[in-house]
């Protein structure tokens, strides 16, 4: 008689999960990794990211300049560094005032049967304008600055997260423990609170990331045009915008800040991934 071997124990904890979902892994470690860049961009930097210095400029890289100098001759690497910061704070505060205020707009169209046409009719009206030009028609409005920036991208945002909400609301609002609560007499409010709004956070959080991501790239986008922060601030667009007149002799002004940049909506996207696979039970993987 062959002999049964005991079943494999599941690994728990952090590395358990990291085997189970490697995606996310990569992706949240990739992300610690820019996250640590930007907290102590002070420490790690060489020198003032704004200072000027004319007798130094364009330097190569080298032992003193690790990445080399700007036209201004300031220190691409501090610049960097620091550009970090602003693409960081952008994407995740996009991401977070983007969610809440389309989620709140979701509830109530998915619910609210009679407010669904009206406030629909908004979203499809921002989202036939494609969300860059929608963002540099709200920026040519205000002045530069980071705020601006997240304010303009945040509204071009918003309907993807509403439309997202819809979809779950209206899906939701057909079961039949909703309808219980309903013949039970459960306020609206409640029902919301309780039954709907807990079953839209995991595709919520997933969409969230992608919109990071998403926001972190038109932040560039604008930086990189002259119409989103300030030029004196240190951000990955502005610091490929003073380097693209010197792309062919000093590609390496444009090669850093695009590499920190593509890392960073790499690993945004990846930890979106790996979520959607753990979040959703249809693509869950099983060990």
């Amino acid at each position: 008689m062959p002999e049964i071997l005991p079943p494999v124990r599941r690994r728990r904890g952090l590395l358990g999960f990291a085997l189970r979902h490697p995606t996310i892994a990569i992706g949240g470690g990739l992300l610690l990794v820019m996250l640590f860049i930007a907290v102590f961009a002070p420490f790690l930097g060489t020198v003032d990211p704004t200072a000027l210095s004319p007798a130094r400029r364009t330097r190569n890289p080298s032992a003193v300049y690790w990445f080399g100098t700007d036209m201004l001759g300031r220190d691409i690497y501090s610049r960097v560094l620091y550009g970090a910061r602003v693409s960081l704070v952008v994407g995740f505060s996009v991401a977070a005032l983007a969610s809440v205020i389309g989620l709140a707009i979701g509830l109530v169209s998915g619910f609210v049967r009679w407010t669904d046409t009206i406030i629909m009719r908004v979203m499809d009206g921002l989202m036939s304008i494609p969300p860059i030009l929608l963002a540099v028609a709200l920026m040519a409005l205000t002045r530069g600055s980071v705020g601006n920036v997240i304010l303009a991208i945040t509204i071009a945002e918003i309907p993807r997260v509403s439309r997202l909400v819809r979809g779950v609301v209206l899906s939701l609002r057909e079961q039949p423990y909703v309808d219980g609560a309903i013949a039970a007499g459960t306020r609206t409010p409640m029902i919301i609170w309780r039954h709907i709004l807990p079953n839209t956070l995991a595709p919520l959080t997933v969409q969230a990331t992608y919109i990071c991501a998403s926001a972190m790239i038109t932040e560039a986008i604008l930086s990189f045009i002259g119409a989103g922060t300030p030029p004196i601030t240190p951000s990955w667009g502005n610091i490929m915008a003073d380097g693209r007149a010197l792309w062919q002799v000093k590609p390496y002004i444009v090669f850093f800040p695009a590499f920190f940049l593509s890392i960073t909506v790499l690993a945004v996207n990846l930890l979106g991934d790996g979520l959607r696979d753990a979040l959703d039970p249809r693509m869950a993987k099983r060990l």
